[in-house]
């Protein structure tokens, strides 16, 4: 198998109920995504709320990640900025506190500041200079267009550049192509988005999935047996799942998990800092009563 495989969950930011980090939950959360069966841990990506997370925060938050995780699994810190100077130092700094992975978007800003192909494969090389693997990062957040020939360039032309998060509409044909055109360049295709197109992301040839941190557990099984070639038995574990990954995906975002930790007590709040308004009452009874059949780790790991 790969060597970048299985299920790389994002960790979220837990915040106090005043909004300040919660840093002794953000140690449980972590202690909790490895306890679940994690192979890797993100922090700082869009479903850590890292556009409500200021710059010294971002340092706290990643030295703690990676001293607490102490080497147990590798870590991944995100480090997407318009600025290529910026995303470079804190690619240095992820280095530097001996982070194993750094995951970045494309240059954006808004909805008009769009890197073009040769910015964002400028960019891409400039934090490749730094010499930590990278993870290419191919989100509808960032407005960005990254097609294929472009991702293929980058892994063959830019030594760092190892893995890629594919969570774009249709993402399995964008895996497919990827692997096609790149062959063995390609070291490490990854999907995203809960895993909610996990089974055809898997069959298009994905080594691995990042998911939230919600149910790492649940979803793993599928990868397992789908890699020892038990293709019905990861169908029948996805099955299970799909439920609660489809409301995750299309109802809660990345405030699912937290009502999760809330209520397992891994976390002492579920608060998100304004603007983000916090789930309705209705969604998040939804999300845990999809949830409990499941019997999670997450719903017990504190209790």
């Amino acid at each position: 198998m790969n060597t970048y495989s299985g299920i790389w969950p994002v960790a979220p930011t837990p915040f106090n109920e005043d909004g300040t980090l919660d840093l002794d939950g953000m140690k449980r959360v972590l202690d909790c995504l490895i306890d679940q069966g994690a192979d890797g841990i993100c922090v700082l990506a869009n479903y850590s709320e890292q556009f409500l997370i200021s710059d010294a925060e971002r340092e706290v938050l990643a030295r703690l990640s990676v001293e607490h995780v102490a080497g147990r699994v590798p870590v991944i810190v995100t480090i997407s900025h318009f600025a290529t100077q910026i995303a470079v130092e804190r690619a240095r700094f992820a280095k530097d506190l001996g982070a194993d992975i750094v995951m970045i978007m494309p240059p954006y800003h808004g909805a008009l500041l769009k890197g073009t192909p040769e910015q964002s494969f400028e960019q891409f090389a400039a934090v490749g200079e730094v010499g930590i693997p990278i993870m290419v990062q191919d989100a509808p957040l960032s407005g960005v267009d990254l097609p294929v020939d472009l991702l293929v360039r980058m892994a063959r032309e830019i030594e760092a550049v190892k893995l890629f998060k594919i969570e774009c509409p249709r993402a399995a044909n964008k895996i497919r192509a990827l692997i096609a055109q790149g062959g063995a360049a390609i070291e490490g295709p990854f999907d995203g988005e809960e895993a909610i197109t996990l089974l055809a992301d898997l069959d298009a040839g994905a080594t691995g999935t990042m998911t939230s941190g919600m149910i790492v557990d649940q979803i793993k099984p599928v990868l397992t047996r789908y890699h020892a070639g038990d293709v019905s038995g990861a169908t029948e574990a996805y099955g299970r799942v799909a439920m609660a990954i489809n409301h995750e995906n299309r109802q809660c975002g990345w405030q699912s998990c937290k009502a999760a930790m809330v209520e397992g007590g891994v976390i002492a709040s579920e608060f998100c800092r304004h603007p983000i308004a916090p789930l309705h009452p209705a969604i998040r009874a939804r999300l845990i009563d999809l949830l409990r059949p499941l019997d999670p780790l997450v719903l017990r790991w504190g209790r």
